[in-house]
């Protein structure tokens, strides 16, 4: 499972359904700058000096390496790295080796688990139903990864979003991508999650011509939906 947890216990506040969930979509941000984005949102939120928040983004070429990622996952040669403007950046979330990018749906929930969400396993089961539900809006039959194969959504044997979050104190950060119209050559530099035969898939390569605008739009909803909080933005 893709997780990274400090999880502590920490003073809880009323139950979490019908929190209200402040939405921003932002648009291409660089990877370092969503970081910074959610180290804020975070600490606003442990200290009660913001709400819950959903951060909707794509990402410049990037491939990240979580804590459970080897540099063995990473195909690619400087050369190769620097001819394409790709970059490689070390992060703090659970799992391996994975790529972000144009055409891609990046969401950063920030989150607070307490008191009635404590569970991990349960956090990343209600992400993948998230993006099973928004593929479903566009005629796309997917399925999730756990209990039976590794985290995120698959089709078939093809996987066509990842998901690896971090925890500390019940607070989230990470989250999931989400393939819309992502070149799908970009994986080839890596090992995608660990994975090794597993290739990826994109919504536009099943088929759906979705705006990524649309498809952010409909994410944000059925967030809201699974997660059972009433919309902000």
């Amino acid at each position: 499972m893709t997780i990274a947890a400090g999880v502590g216990i920490s003073t809880s506040p009323p139950a979490s359904r019908g929190r209200e969930l402040r939405i921003d979509f932002l648009g291409r941000v660089d990877y370092d700058e969503a970081t910074r984005l959610q180290e804020e949102a975070r600490q606003a939120l442990a200290d009660r000096d913001g709400p819950e928040r959903l951060l909707l983004l794509e990402h410049p070429p990037v491939y990240t390496l979580g804590r459970g990622a080897t540099r063995e996952d990473l195909l690619a040669t400087s050369e190769w790295l620097q001819s394409r403007g790709v970059r490689v950046v070390e992060c703090d979330r659970g799992g391996q080796i994975t790529y972000h990018g144009p055409g891609q749906l990046v969401g950063y929930p920030i989150l607070d688990l307490n008191p009635d969400r404590r569970d991990i396993r349960r956090y990343v089961v209600d992400l993948q139903e998230v993006l099973v539900r928004t593929l479903a809006d566009y005629g796309v039959e997917a399925e999730p990864g756990l209990p039976d194969r590794p985290a995120g959504v698959w089709i078939g044997p093809s996987k066509i979003a990842s998901i690896g979050v971090h925890l500390r104190r019940w607070l989230t950060s990470h989250g999931f991508a989400l393939n819309v119209a992502t070149d799908l050559a970009y994986f080839d530099g890596i090992v995608p999650c660990g994975l090794s035969g597993v290739r990826m898939t994109s919504m536009e390569s099943q088929g759906a011509t979705a705006d990524l605008a649309d498809v952010t739009e409909s994410c944000a909803n059925r967030f809201c939906e699974v997660f059972g909080r009433t919309r902000l933005g």
